[in-house]
């Protein structure tokens, strides 16, 4: 499954589900939005793997996604993951840090996806040469693959240099996406605030349409870390928990949520009618000031939102939520 194909469905209400497995994680990446450490939280795996085992065929997700912390903490639950995903036709992708490169743990023999992170934090603890050569297996194995890289701008000299250097050892044959390191987690403290500039006019949250499990398995309709972080989660952000949830009851709330869809479709502030409280802010209060009167006139905008996020294809989303500068790279390969 190729990194197109799965950002291609990033507009779709609930067409994936992420998964924070675990909190912990055996790296100290300065950057880390998690502020993950070994000795971090983790919960039972019968949570998350009983989750998965609720979702029906007739409403499955196209895509798993499983992250932490680092989901390769927890080799055995990815597998689990995994295989239950494709017993019902759905796939599964794995964002690790690659703290156990080069070796490539058996678990990711079961997923169809595999992104590594690659950034002047990681690089610290995990040399570049061993992520590369990890890569470089997996690939040969039929695993699809890709590297999620961040920096400090479309600017930062890192960037240009890991970009080429990535792009000649892979003959342009692997994706990058490319983002920006954001003010969250152990960045907080010196990272630049990265929140979109408040307008009156729409501007449609596509970060609403993945159902979200943090890792102590609340859901969200958000994957914003302000969000996962802090409880109680606003009501109308929250859909449920995976020990008393089913897919099939997160799956509804997510697509049918009144305000949920004004989200998508304008954005908080739109939906609000109020700009000064920032974009993410002014989502985060939105449920304790209005709930949004169910209309057809929303599900209609809010399918020709989506087809207008689909037609802009994977690059268009890139150019929106990561570095625009670096969009078509995430179709390399393809």
């Amino acid at each position: 499954m190729h990194l197109a194909d799965i950002l291609a469905l990033r507009p779709v209400p609930a067409a994936a589900l992420l998964m924070a497995i675990t909190r912990r994680c055996p790296l100290t990446c300065a950057h880390c939005s998690t502020s993950s450490l070994l000795s971090s939280e983790e919960h039972p795996a019968e949570w998350f793997s009983g989750f998965v085992e609720t979702i029906e065929p007739e409403d499955r997700p196209e895509l798993i996604m499983l992250t932490g912390g680092e989901p390769m903490l927890r080799p055995r639950l990815v597998s689990s993951i995994a295989s239950a995903a494709r017993s019902l036709g759905t796939r599964t992708m794995v964002l690790t840090g690659g703290f156990f490169a080069p070796r490539v743990p058996p678990a990711l023999d079961d997923v169809a996806h595999v992104s590594v992170s690659l950034d002047v934090f990681h690089q610290r603890e995990v040399p570049r040469e061993n992520v590369f050569r990890l890569v470089h297996v997996l690939a040969e194995r039929g695993v699809a693959v890709s590297f999620h890289v961040v920096g400090s701008g479309p600017d930062d000299p890192y960037l240009t240099e890991v970009i080429e250097t990535i792009r000649r050892e892979f003959r342009d044959g692997v994706p990058i996406l490319v983002g920006r390191v954001r003010a969250a987690g152990r960045a907080r403290a010196w990272a630049t605030a990265d929140e979109r500039v408040s307008s009156d006019r729409p501007r449609p949250c596509t970060m609403a349409a993945w159902p979200t499990v943090s890792a102590d398995g609340t859901i969200a309709a958000c994957c914003n870390q302000d969000v996962l972080d802090h409880r109680p989660i606003p009501g109308h952000l929250r859909l449920g928990h995976v020990s008393s949830d089913s897919w099939r009851s997160i799956r509804t709330r997510c697509r049918t949520s009144p305000l949920l869809r004004a989200i998508r479709t304008g954005g908080p502030q739109w939906a609000s009618g109020r700009s000064d409280g920032g974009y993410c802010g002014t989502c985060r209060l939105l449920g304790t000031e209005q709930e949004a009167p169910a209309s057809p006139a929303i599900a209609y905008l809010e399918q020709q939102v989506i087809h207008a996020q689909l037609s802009a294809g994977p690059a268009g989303f890139m150019r929106r939520y990561g570095e625009a500068r670096f969009a078509d790279l995430v179709m390399l390969g393809r």
